[in-house]
């Protein structure tokens, strides 16, 4: 069998012999995420920023088409983030993107609670170029014209902004 090399001999020769295999592979999915988003239908990125403010979720809310984003400060507190959001929303659907390396999961969550996972390509098949942008890193969120975050917005000022949003309405 000409063109085969040299079978390995010992622990130096073989590549994988530092490789460890858990016998538990869940725990690779324990991957911390680079980036994390609310996507929500929410129309304007302060009453967003106040709602999160008062759910205790550091975010920067982002302006969109399809509705203000808040993109997570703490992109491993996802989970908890979205069903603070969504708690605090209520009925209205929000979507959280997480980012972990190169591979992206998609959630939907209602009134606090997770209620399925979706396809992320179906997900971000008709978003806006800036959510793309957004959550695969090309862009910051601060960068973003109109973007207002809930970091140090106090929960009287978050009041504030939520009542005057109604008021106009």
């Amino acid at each position: 069998m000409s063109g085969v090399g040299p079978v390995p001999s010992g622990p130096d020769d073989d590549p994988l012999a530092g490789l460890q295999i858990p016998d538990d592979l869940s725990e690779l999915d324990d991957e911390v995420p680079s980036v994390a988003l609310v996507v929500t239908p929410v129309a304007d990125p302060a009453p967003l920023a106040a709602t999160c403010a008062l759910a205790k979720v550091d975010v920067d809310a982002v302006p969109s088409d399809v509705g203000a984003i808040a993109v997570l400060r703490d992109p491993g507190a996802g989970e908890r983030a979205a069903a603070a959001i969504s708690e605090l929303l209520r009925a209205v659907p929000v979507v959280l993107l997480e980012r972990r390396e190169q591979q992206v999961s998609a959630t939907h969550w209602v009134g606090g609670e997770r209620t399925r996972d979706l396809p992320p390509g179906l997900v971000l098949s008709d978003a806006p170029e800036l959510l793309e942008n957004l959550l695969l890193g090309g862009l910051r969120a601060a960068d973003v014209p109109g973007t207002v975050t809930s970091v140090g917005m106090t929960r009287w000022k978050a009041l504030r902004t939520l009542a005057g949003r109604r008021s106009r309405d």
